[in-house]
């Protein structure tokens, strides 16, 4: 299999430098490259023969499932037809583009009456894309996750353009998908199969599992003016129209603080409170150096003295973001310089629900242009509410000014509460931007789990089969990790009712579900594993602070259209759960090189959670492969992620592998499984941040 994963990690690298139509050609759909797959195939085949494999049936559903996901493949390739259907409206087009410089007719009329796009109730934001259609006389609909079948061809919603025309993704495989699923379903009843009998390599490791413990062991300065709390809280209250969606105004303030200072929180102050002093006292903080700048070059260039600097030196030195194209400090900082020239522009608050002639709902700020047929009374009311705000300010009446925030939550109540987020969602969503936790959660369960992981290693073995024999560190790490646990899981509740949606579409929310997962699953093996909290509580921080390499916790947002897949949730979830046994593998490694006395047994506990570990994330890729048939006609399409997790599966039967036959070094086998996590490394980071692809998180 060397060579298979070798040419696959090589057709990535080409696809970043040349194109994915460049590596189809010359890798993946190259003679060599299909020659190397029927070798494999052939080799599976040879295998259930010399070894008989029919005697240990699970073993032969995988093995057979292997040659005929191939022979699926192959037909798909060999016979399938793909390609994409460009319509206007009322004109009939049968000819598809297979985007290879060639083209196939289909056997019938398809004809588009009308396209239409389908907004979140308030907003402009996409919620789906939907083309009606006339295919060979009959009407059709067809929409993201809602593909339409005549004939043997199947037809997805792709793109359109700016003139109501739609294009459709359109597969013809009537051999290939059938023959694929059939080896999905092998390879299913092969892993339940293989987890159920008694005589499986994973059920002697689950009899024979020792019951011993094994265990290795500057100066403040005082804030600007701002509005008082309660006051600014009261603010914090309005609905805005912001990203897409319809959201608390906290949320806003919580996003334009974070962008700005790098955390949600300023000198004590909440993020309203930022908010409202750039708003009502934006003198003061113009010249407060609240904003986070990257980069020494640019740090000298701008005279400053530590990591922040104030609006009106970035607006003294603005000659810097002139040239083009902006380096990517310079980039970011210029991106927070225009963030203030929108606040105090009086353009981001899109507060004000009008409805056009039409009856068309949108959302404006103070400055926007309004519709032609607001009221004079409606007009006055939006174009000086703001100032009336800041007369109050300056008078210091901060009662009338919460009853003016009172007032324009009940105006928006009265204009569009037909389109506001239910009670529950709103409270959900303060409760989860009050929560916002910055880095110092990570740094802290790192800084635990090291201190765990040392008592561990300095305690040696010790018996288990007695509750007062566990040294006390290890029910505190159990402790510390079930409290994180349970605190991640009510963030991940929390976005999930304010978003409407499971979080599991972006690097941020992947993270914080390898976190919670990796939590779950040391609670539940510490009691064969006890070291399995403080490794998780290390390896839980440096999720957490991969997930806010952006920044802090990012804003809910709607979610894509081809996203709202159940399937997704499932496959995410599957996948991540994979890679937290994969991370936790790695780390009983790690202690089983440290603790030579230990390795056999760590070895053992470790193939036990290799077992399932490499079960999902076979599962994971089939979840995904279905998910992207169902939405794009295609169940693979040899994108960079798609690669990289099936590098991984290969890479991580090596272990599983080894650890069958007799007289192996164990000290190979935890070297190997310290090394093959470095393919989970590249899958997840080197996809999102090097090779690209349509995987690839933003």
């Amino acid at each position: 299999m060397v060579p298979v994963v070798i040419a696959l990690a090589a057709g990535t690298i080409i696809e970043k430098y040349q194109g994915n139509a460049f590596a189809l050609e010359h890798v993946y759909n190259s003679w060599w490259f299909i020659l190397l797959l029927a070798v494999v195939g052939v080799g599976c085949v040879y295998a259930i023969i010399r070894r008989k494999l029919w005697h240990t049936p699970y073993q032969l559903l995988l093995y057979s499932s292997v040659a005929v996901i191939l022979m699926g493949g192959a037909l798909t390739t060999w016979t399938g037809q793909h390609g994409e259907l460009e319509l206007k409206p009322g004109v009939d087009n049968r000819v598809c583009d297979n985007g290879n410089g060639g083209s196939f007719t289909l056997p019938f009329s398809v004809v588009l009456d009308r396209f239409e796009t389908v907004t979140y109730p308030g907003t402009k934001a996409p919620m789906d894309f939907v083309s009606h259609l006339t295919v060979d006389g009959q009407p059709a609909t067809i929409s993201m996750n809602n593909i339409y079948r005549h004939k043997g061809y199947r037809f997805y919603q792709a793109d359109y353009d700016m003139e109501g025309g739609s294009t459709l993704s359109v597969s013809h495989d009537p051999w290939g998908i059938a023959v694929t699923y059939t080896g999905y379903l092998l390879v299913l009843a092969g892993l339940v199969w293989m987890f159920l009998s008694r005589h499986s390599h994973w059920r002697r490791l689950l009899r024979g599992l020792p019951v011993a413990l094994l265990l290795l062991c500057g100066t403040a300065q005082a804030a600007p003016q701002t509005l008082p709390r309660p006051t600014a809280d009261k603010m914090g209250q309005m609905y805005v129209l912001y990203k897409g969606r319809i959201c608390p105004l906290q949320t806003l303030a919580k996003d334009f603080t974070t962008k700005l200072y790098g955390k949600a929180t300023y000198q004590g102050l909440t993020p309203e409170q930022v908010l409202s002093g750039w708003l009502f006292y934006s003198g003061e903080w113009c010249d407060e150096p609240i904003i986070k700048i990257k980069g020494a070059d640019l740090h000298r260039q701008l005279g400053m003295d530590g990591r922040y600097t104030s609006y009106n030196n970035l607006v003294a030195h603005e000659s810097l973001f002139q040239s083009r194209p902006l380096p990517k400090d310079l980039r970011a900082a210029d991106e927070k310089l225009n963030l203030v020239k929108i606040i105090l522009g009086n353009s981001l608050l899109k507060i004000f629900p009008l409805a056009d002639s039409t009856g068309t709902l949108n959302w404006y700020a103070q400055n926007d242009p309004l519709p032609l047929s607001t009221g004079d009374d409606e007009y006055l009311f939006v174009r000086k509410q703001l100032s009336y705000c800041q007369e109050l300010v300056v008078k210091g009446d901060f009662e009338t000014l919460n009853t003016v925030f009172d007032k324009t939550a009940e105006y928006q109540h009265k204009k569009a509460s037909s389109v506001l987020p239910s009670p529950l969602r709103v409270k959900a969503e303060r409760l989860y931007n009050s929560l916002t936790t910055g880095r110092w959660l990570a740094i802290v369960s790192i800084t635990l789990g090291l201190i765990f992981f040392v008592l561990a290693m300095a305690s040696g073995t010790r018996r288990a089969d007695r509750r007062h024999s566990v040294p006390w560190h290890y029910r505190a790490s159990a402790l510390v990790v079930a409290l994180l646990t349970v605190f991640l899981l009510l963030i991940f509740t929390l976005r999930w009712i304010a978003g409407g949606h499971a979080p599991m579409a972006g690097g941020f929310d992947s993270m914080h579900l390898m976190s919670i997962a990796m939590g779950i699953l040391s609670l539940c093996l510490m009691k064969k594993h006890p070291m399995a909290p403080s490794i998780a509580l290390m390896a839980i921080g440096f999720c957490l602070l991969v997930a806010m390499m952006s920044g802090s916790n990012p804003p809910v947002t709607p979610l894509m259209p081809v996203l709202s897949s159940p399937l997704l949730t499932l496959h995410v979830t599957v996948i991540m759960i994979a890679y937290a046994l994969f991370l936790l593998v790695m780390f009983g490694s790690i202690a089983a090189l440290l603790r030579p006395s230990l390795r056999k047994g760590i070895q053992r506990t470790n193939l036990l959670m290799l077992y399932p570990a490499v079960a999902l994330l076979a599962l994971g890729i089939i979840i995904g492969a279905v998910w992207a048939n169902i939405s794009w006609g295609n169940y693979w399409s040899w994108d960079p992620k798609e690669v990289w997790a099936l590098i991984t599966l290969i890479v991580y039967l090596y272990p599983l592998h080894l650890s069958t036959i007799e007289g192996h070094s164990v000290r190979r086998f935890h070297i190997w499984c310290i090394v093959s996590f470095l393919s989970v490394v590249i899958t997840y980071f080197g996809v999102n941040l090097i090779l690209g692809g349509m995987h690839a998180y933003n």
